[in-house]
């Protein structure tokens, strides 16, 4: 799943202009999510319309045949991909099935316990399309909601993951338009895994002068993650660039003179003025109109 060009476009003009991006992710999961659930819904309503009885063997046929995806498997059994990479080593489609049913069977035997002990509660999920009724009984019900609740938490840490990702190399990008650096004083290619380096990683960006390579780190991190900036600026970085930045990340980079920009700080963005000035690369200072000239950069960038 990629994000598409308009989430990252709003991104970037919302970490430029010192807003909060994270609520184009939260919108961006509701509607995967939403979707997600429609369409889970339908397949249980259009089996009820083609007259097939709704079982837990029908679920099985339905959500866990072999024809699937090992995502889609893996999700309608209660699981992700990444648990089972974790629990097994692998994540191939035979591991995924083996260990989709598995857990099925376990979570099925758990919620049939369940409602067995707590005889008094009485929950039947409804879903009615073209005038057809489907009615789903407490552990049918329950199957339904905890693969909801599985592929939620799934959307969720794969577009924060891709979200930081997506955006950091058009970030950089931005930034330099803005400045009016000329591209040979910049490298976005190496936007790739660097085993010159000390450690084998992925290299965000790098500002270009006379030969020297300035490697600029980037990390849409909040308050929460200090551990985060600790691990970069250990890294032979020159220019860290962050959403948000403690005092004490700001000092450690000072004493390592390391350059930074938070961008959450008032105009946070105008400190990457500064690095351009200490690496000694060519610019124009930047006072114009963000609301005007995000628009035009970012529509050419994609």
């Amino acid at each position: 799943m990629t994000l598409t060009d308009q989430i990252i476009k709003n991104i970037i003009t919302r970490l430029v202009k010192s807003q909060d991006y994270r609520i184009e992710i939260v919108n961006l999961i509701n509607a995967e999510f939403l979707q997600f659930a429609v369409d889970f819904f339908k397949k249980i309503a259009y089996a009820k319309l083609d007259s097939e009885e709704i079982t837990i063997d029908w679920y099985k046929r339905t959500f866990m045949d072999d024809s699937l995806s090992s995502d889609e498997i893996a999700i309608n059994s209660g699981l992700n991909k990444k648990t089972i990479s974790n629990m097994y080593g692998t994540a191939t489609k035979t591991v995924v099935i083996e260990a989709a049913n598995e857990h099925f069977e376990s979570l099925y035997s758990s919620i049939l316990s369940l409602v067995e002990i707590e005889r008094e509660i009485d929950l039947t999920l409804t879903i009615k399309m073209k005038g057809v009724s489907v009615d789903l009984n407490v552990s049918e019900s329950l199957i339904v909601i905890n693969t909801l609740a599985v592929k939620r938490a799934a959307l969720r840490g794969g577009l924060w993951s891709t979200a930081g990702k997506s955006a950091e190399k058009y970030l950089m990008l931005t930034l330099c338009k803005l400045y009016q650096v000329d591209e040979k004083h910049f490298n976005a290619s190496h936007f790739v895994k660097n085993k010159g380096k000390k450690v084998d990683r992925e290299i965000d960006f790098y500002l270009l002068n006379d030969g020297k390579e300035y490697l600029c780190e980037v990390k849409l991190m909040g308050k929460g993650n200090p551990e985060s900036a600790d691990a970069i600026i250990a890294r032979d970085t020159n220019l860290f660039v962050a959403d948000t930045l403690s005092q004490q990340n700001k000092n450690q980079c000072e004493q390592l003179g390391i350059s930074w920009v938070a961008l959450r700080d008032n105009e946070g963005y105008k400190r990457f003025k500064l690095a351009l000035k200490r690496f000694g690369i060519q610019h124009k200072d930047y006072n114009g109109n963000l609301d005007e000239d995000l628009s035009e950069i970012l529509n050419k960038l994609f």
